[in-house]
């Protein structure tokens, strides 16, 4: 029975969260032993805002250490950069002519980027949940890893897919979600209405898979609370529920369990077991990435295999559809 195929992207545009592990990474090395699993690094999407080559380089191969510094094995998954397979951008083009200007004006990480700045409102931006279609589409997806936030995009695909479909014959099979519904969503340990995102402005916001020890420690004992002083799990203490979230998932404790171990403890003792917890959970994943971001042979072992099973199955996928739009194969 041919196994159901997973695909999922990380862009190499800054040091990973624990909200990318935990919402992503943590998951990819289960999936992995029960499905055919395309893990993908985007840097195609990257270069949609400035980016200095050395270090654009440098983090691409920092993802796929981290890759597999997070449990992904290159024998049971495929591990490539998106560059190295020419059919993304070509598929994109394709897709491109069938994708409506309204459904790209009506994405919203577009809307939020575009407010943020003039200057780099570039044509790349505006179409890139296209290349993020095409690239799902390519390898026949069945599932697609997403966080809430990513809905909107796996939507277009499906109806890129559907409209294509419709329009030449069944080509692209319609992907469905995958959604975490515990943890798929960590906030902003400064502002826990917001995603936490590498990208925010301060650094209290966010800790990185590859943080100190002192560093994460400082992190948490800053984090947001509130007034109350009282370990709850409600909306109403939105910070603190982003923190038990955390705890929970490094823990692997209930949140009930955790409410009731801290019950008129206060705030202060919770947090200095959290971030020795996210410290004791991150430690195996340093350790294996330092000892792979220094093996750069095998590392280019790694992305070469993976970019040759990648691009061939994209070349299958996109032989089908240039023959359906009336290119002459050569």
């Amino acid at each position: 029975m041919e196994r159901k195929v997973v695909f999922s992207g990380v862009q190499p545009s800054g040091a990973l969260t624990i909200g990318n592990y935990i919402g992503a990474l943590s998951n990819f090395g289960e999936l992995q032993n029960e499905y055919d699993c395309y893990y993908c690094i985007v840097d195609l999407h990257a270069i949609t805002v400035p980016q200095v080559s050395a270090d654009l380089r440098k983090r691409t191969l920092d993802v796929l250490a981290l890759y597999m510094a997070c449990g992904l094995d290159p024998e049971k998954s495929t591990l490539f950069i998106q560059s190295h397979v020419p059919q993304h951008a070509e598929l994109s083009w394709v897709l491109d002519t069938i994708t409506y200007m309204g459904q790209l004006n009506r994405m919203t990480q577009f809307k939020e980027k575009s407010k943020k700045s003039d200057e780099n409102l570039n044509a790349g931006l505006f179409t890139y949940p296209v290349l993020m279609a095409a690239d799902i589409l390519l390898y026949q997806t069945d599932f697609v890893p997403v966080g809430e936030d990513q809905k909107q995009h796996l939507e277009l695909a499906r109806d890129l897919a559907e409209r294509f479909n419709n329009r030449y014959s069944e080509t692209f099979k319609v992907p469905e979600p995958l959604i975490r519904e515990f943890g798929s969503k960590i906030m902003s340990l400064q502002d826990p209405t917001k995603k936490m995102s590498k990208s925010d402005n301060d650094e209290n916001g966010y800790i990185l898979i590859l943080d100190s020890e002192d560093a994460i420690r400082r992190k948490i004992k800053r984090a947001v609370t509130d007034s109350k002083g009282e370990i709850s799990y409600n909306d109403e203490q939105m910070g603190l529920k982003n923190l038990l979230n955390i705890y929970s998932t490094f823990s692997n404790e209930d949140i009930a369990d955790i409410v009731n171990k801290y019950e008129g403890q206060g705030y202060g003792k919770f947090k200095e077991d959290l971030a020795e917890i996210i410290i004791e959970g991150l430690s195996p994943i340093k350790d294996r990435f330092n000892y792979l971001i220094k093996n750069k042979d095998y590392l280019e072992k790694t992305y070469t295999g993976g970019a040759e099973k990648a691009k061939y199955q994209a070349e299958k996928t996109l032989r089908k559809v240039y023959r359906k739009v009336g290119f002459i194969q050569k």
